[in-house]
């Protein structure tokens, strides 16, 4: 059996990325605990952009990936609502 879905290029892959992330997002990929993105972000010392919208901090996946070095989409699996391991303190 044969699909018949067309394959996606990668123009139409990029197009479904979203261009910002949640700071907690940011946070986990970076390995920061919530409490201290919060406060490196309210310092403006968040090792990348850090844009407040309303009462809402937000990072431009542009910035991670220039952070992290790479080029590929990141994979943000994590929901927020997801406890840490046992033991890891912020």
């Amino acid at each position: 059996m044969t699909s018949t879905t067309p394959p996606q290029n990668s123009a139409s892959e990029a197009a479904q990325q979203p261009e910002v992330v949640s700071l907690l997002a940011a946070g986990r990929l970076l390995g920061i605990g919530r409490t201290k993105a919060y406060r490196l972000a309210k310092a403006g010392a968040f090792p990348c952009r850090v844009l407040r919208i309303g009462g809402r901090y937000t990072v431009p996946v542009r910035g991670l990936r220039a952070l992290l070095d790479q080029p590929e989409p990141l994979d943000n699996t994590v929901p927020d609502g997801a406890s840490r391991p046992a033991g890891q303190e912020e």
